[in-house]
């Protein structure tokens, strides 16, 4: 076994189990799940049908690179979505298809991290998704965390980091807009990310899987490339971006997402690819071709979030502080208790699961982001939102 397992901390919905175990909640109160970012909305029926319509590629071993025209839609929908000119990406280079990114983000790190150099550095945001941190670990690199705090807007704060973190950081992941914040990290942040980035040669990968469930449909949140092509950095350099369509279009099950972005990493990673063995199966490409083509059933995804947001911001906004965010489908609630506690009792008491945001941080330099915080999401439907949202008002009042 390779020793760097023994680095892994558990899962957060592992821990989440032990906190639950034992406690019988009210048997009549129906459950209601607030605690895994796993939309519940319907998946769209073009990608449901795309996908039976095209059942016979399953006789074919798919290739790691992908059909040409599930990259050539890749490619057009972040032209249109990011308003870089089409002839800037080359999907031949450019564009890889991967199984959600959740794998991508991990084996990412595999690929990239080179041990043979000075103690190699990956920086990650503090909350996090936890991938970042067990890709750093399995890699053989040191995880450094940019604590991401209310007063700082929960935004990582790149001046913070000194020099010598700089030098040895060999990739960034960044999450925007957040996970659990729901915090989108403006371009003057992610400017002066890009020049550290040219300044120390580091690896800068976008995690951007929740870009398309924002609030105000006149300004999306920026994107890396976006940024970087702005800036003059037309061939992406050091920039990876990394897209889902699990949260933009309800299809988790899918496993259907890609990276774009720099061709000389991407070469590279292309070739740790085929050695993985991680090809998207056929079936799952035509179906995803059909969901970067669309834009209807995205912009209705946003409308349905809104109405979530609105109704359950609406009943506790009286009884507790609570913030909408800029985008995300998360709720970042301050707990006046401990927040496994704050969790533990409202499961006890109403039925409802959230997930402790201790539980999505690490202790750095002398803070833990999460402590006090709980994350909601707000992927029930509307009617279990609300009535989730009635419970909690019960709940904090009875503290």
């Amino acid at each position: 076994m390779t020793p760097n397992l023994k680095y892994l901390h558990p899962y957060p919905f592992e821990k989440l189990a032990q906190l639950k175990a034992g406690i019988t909640p009210p048997a009549n109160l129906p459950h209601i799940a607030l605690s895994m970012g796993e939309p519940t909305h319907p998946t769209p029926h073009l990608i449901q049908e795309a996908l039976l319509t095209h059942l016979h590629g399953l006789s074919n071993y798919p290739t790691t690179k992908g059909i040409p025209e599930l990259r050539l839609a890749i490619t057009q929908w972040i032209g249109r979505r990011f308003q870089i000119p089409a002839d800037f990406i080359n999907p031949e280079t450019q564009v890889l298809p991967v199984n959600g990114t959740r794998e991508a983000l991990f084996s990412f790190a595999q690929c990239i991290i080179d041990t043979t150099k000075n103690t190699p550095v990956v920086i990650m945001p503090n909350p996090f998704y936890q991938i970042y941190e067990g890709a750093a670990l399995l890699a053989g690199a040191e995880p450094y965390f940019l604590n991401t705090l209310e007063d700082s807007g929960y935004l990582p704060d790149f001046d913070a980091v000194p020099d010598d973190i700089w030098q040895r950081c060999q990739l960034i992941y960044i999450c925007s807009p957040g996970n659990p914040t729901g915090s989108v990290l403006d371009v003057a942040s992610q400017e002066i990310l890009l020049k550290l980035a040219e300044k120390h040669d580091f690896v800068i990968a976008s995690d951007e899987c929740y870009s398309e469930l924002y609030d105000d449909e006149s300004n999306p949140p920026p994107g890396l490339l976006q940024t970087a092509y702005n800036m003059g950095n037309t061939e992406f350099k050091r920039c990876i971006i990394f897209h889902s369509l699990s949260k933009r279009s309800n299809a988790p099950g899918l496993r259907s997402g890609f990276v774009a972005g720099d061709a000389e990493i991407l070469k590279h990673y292309f070739q740790y690819r085929t050695y993985h063995g991680c090809a998207m199966p056929l079936p799952t490409q035509h179906a995803s071709i059909q969901a970067w083509q669309d834009e209807t059933h995205v912009v209705e995804n946003r409308r349905l979030y809104r109405e979530k947001f609105a109704a359950f911001i609406d009943i506790l906004d009286a009884v507790c502080t609570i913030t909408k965010p800029p985008a995300s489908f998360y709720v970042w609630l301050k707990t006046t208790i401990a927040d496994t506690e704050f969790a533990q009792q409202l499961f006890a008491q109403q039925n409802i699961t959230v997930l402790p945001g201790s539980f999505l941080s690490r202790d750095f330099d002398g803070i833990n982001p999460g402590l006090n915080h709980v994350r909601i999401a707000l992927v029930a439907p509307l009617n279990e939102c609300i009535d989730a949202a009635q419970r909690i008002k019960t709940f904090l009042n009875s503290l």
